[in-house]
C-alpha cells in the first residue's frame, strides 16, 4: 500500500513536469510582434513616396492587428517622413507600437 502510494506521488510529479515543459513550449512558439519593423522594412525597399495616409492589416503574418501610416514631405529635396502605428484590432489595448522613419526618395511626386 505504502509503495503503491510513493508509485502515484511519483507518477504524479512527473506528469506535471510535463504538462509545464509542455506550455512553456507553446509560449516559445509564439511568435513575437514587431510588425512596424516589418512595415518600415517594406517602406525602405519601395521605389516612390506619396504624401498622405494610408493602413491596411498583415494578412496571415498577424491576424490581429492592423496598421496606419501618415507619410510626410520634411524637405525640399525628397526627405520624407514615414510614421507608423500598429494597433490591436479585436479586444486589445489599442495603440501597440509607433515607428517614426525618414526616407530620401528625390524621385518622388508631392501632392501640393
Amino acid at each position: 500500500m505504502i509503495a503503491g502510494g510513493i508509485l502515484f506521488m511519483c507518477l504524479f510529479a512527473i506528469l506535471a513536469l510535463v504538462a509545464n515543459s509542455l506550455s512553456n513550449a507553446r509560449a516559445l512558439q509564439r511568435m513575437p510582434v514587431d510588425p512596424a519593423g516589418s512595415l518600415a522594412s517594406a517602406a525602405s525597399l519601395g521605389k516612390a513616396l506619396e504624401e498622405g495616409s494610408d493602413s491596411g492589416d498583415f494578412g496571415d503574418l498577424y491576424p490581429d492587428y492592423r496598421w496606419s501610416a501618415e507619410t510626410n514631405q520634411v524637405g525640399t529635396n525628397g526627405l520624407f517622413q514615414v510614421d507608423f502605428v500598429v494597433y490591436r484590432r479585436h479586444g486589445g489595448r489599442g495603440q501597440v507600437s509607433q515607428m517614426s522613419i525618414l526616407l530620401y526618395r528625390p524621385d518622388s511626386m508631392v501632392r501640393r
